[in-house]
C-alpha cells in the first residue's frame, strides 16, 4: 500500500478467518429463482390477453370511427411491448451465476423495470398531447360502441391486474402491472366517457378524463422510478436504515464495534451486506457470526460478508523500508 505505513491485519485474525461468507444467501437465491419460475409465465398470459385485446380494440375503432379506441389500442400494444421485456427479464433472471456474473442476472429485472417506466412516461406525454389537441378540436365518438368495448377492455385488465398481483412483486412484474393498471384506469375513462357522449353528447369528457388518470399514472411511475434508481445506484432499500442495522450488529454479544458496513439490492427479492465486526476476542467469533447472520435474516438481510477484527491490537503498523516506492518489491 502507499503511504508512510504498511497496513496488515494481525496473523492471528487471518488464522482465525478473516471473511465469512453467509452460504444461506444461496439457499435464498433458489427460493427467489423459484418465484422468477412462477412470475414468468404470469407475464406471457399477461402479453397474450393484452395484445389480442389490441387487435379486437383496433377493429372496433376503425368499425366505429373512434379514435380513442384506435388510441387505447396502440397504447395496449406498447404495453404488450413492456409485458415481452419483461417476460425476458424474468426468464433471463432464472439463469444460474457464472464467472462473469457472480451475482447471477437477478439485476435485469431491475433494468426492465426501468425501461418501462420510461416507456410508461412517454406514453403519458403522448396521451396527454393528444387529451390537448382532442379539447380544442373535438371529434365526433360512436359513444355506444365505446362504452362496450371499454366494458370489455376493463373486465381483461382486471384479470390481468389480478394474474400480476398474485405472483411474486419485484420490481420487475410492478413495472410491467404498471402497465396494465393504466391500461385499466384508460377502460375506466373510456367506459364513463362513451357513456358520457352516449347520454349527453359531451365529447370533451374524455380527453378530460384521460388528463386525469394520466396524472395518477405519472405519480405512480415517477415512485417506481425512485425505487428503481436507488437500486441501480446500490443504496440502501428504502426498507432498511443503516443506522438501525448498525445498532442490531453492535448489539450481539462479543461485538465491540461495526464499522464499514454497505447495504445494497442484488434484486427485487436479495439483499446484500457486508461489514467489519470488531470483536472482543476472536475465540467468539463462530457464535457472533452465527448470532450475527440470524439478526439479519430476521431483516430480510441473507447474503451476507462479514470480517472479525479483534479489539486488541487489531493491526500491526510497520514502518516503511528505506528507498521502498509503492508498487516495488518489499525488501526481505
Amino acid at each position: 500500500m502507499s503511504g508512510s505505513h504498511l497496513h496488515q491485519h494481525d496473523a492471528h485474525a487471518r488464522d482465525k478467518g478473516g471473511h465469512d461468507h453467509d452460504h444461506s444467501g444461496h439457499r435464498h437465491g433458489e427460493h427467489a429463482h423459484r418465484h422468477a419460475a412462477d412470475a414468468g409465465p404470469r407475464l406471457l398470459w399477461a402479453l397474450l390477453l393484452t395484445l389480442g385485446f389490441a387487435g379486437v380494440e383496433a377493429a372496433a375503432g376503425f368499425w366505429s370511427g373512434s379514435l380513442a379506441l384506435l388510441g387505447d389500442a396502440g397504447h395496449m400494444v406498447t404495453d404488450s411491448a413492456s409485458l415481452a421485456l419483461a417476460a425476458f427479464a424474468a426468464w433471463l433472471a432464472q439463469r444460474p451465476p457464472t464467472q462473469r456474473h457472480t451475482y447471477g442476472y437477478g439485476r435485469v429485472e431491475t433494468l426492465a423495470a426501468l425501461l418501462n417506466v420510461l416507456f410508461m412516461v412517454l406514453v403519458v406525454v403522448g396521451i396527454s398531447v393528444a387529451a390537448v389537441e382532442r379539447i380544442l378540436t373535438p371529434v365526433a365518438v360512436n359513444g355506444e360502441t365505446v362504452t362496450l368495448v371499454a366494458a370489455l377492455g376493463l373486465l381483461l385488465n382486471i384479470a390481468v391486474a389480478w394474474l400480476l398481483m398474485h405472483g411474486e412483486q419485484t420490481m420487475n412484474t410492478r413495472g410491467a402491472l404498471l402497465h396494465v393498471l393504466g391500461d385499466l384506469l384508460g377502460s375506466v375513462a373510456a367506459l364513463v366517457s362513451g357513456a358520457v357522449v352516449m347520454w349527453t353528447g359531451w365529447t370533451a369528457a374524455d380527453p378530460l378524463l384521460s388528463l386525469l388518470i394520466c396524472a395518477l399514472m405519472l405519480a405512480s411511475s415517477l415512485r417506481l422510478l425512485r425505487e428503481v434508481l436507488q437500486a441501480l445506484m446500490e443504496g440502501v432499500p428504502a426498507s432498511l436504515s443503516t443506522e438501525e442495522v448498525a445498532h442490531v450488529l453492535a448489539a450481539i454479544p462479543g461485538v465491540a464495534s461495526v464499522h464499514d458496513l454497505h447495504i445494497w439490492t442484488l434484486s427485487s427479492s436479495r439483499v446484500a451486506l457486508s461489514a467489519h465486526l470488531v470483536v472482543d476476542s476472536l475465540e467468539q467469533w463462530p457464535t457472533v457470526l452465527a448470532a450475527s447472520r440470524e439478526a439479519l435474516a430476521a431483516s430480510g438481510i441473507t447474503h451476507v460478508t462479514l470480517q472479525p477484527e479483534p479489539l486488541a491490537a487489531p493491526v500491526r503498523w510497520l514502518p516503511r523500508a528505506a528507498g521502498w516506492q509503492p508498487g516495488a518489491a518489499r525488501p526481505s
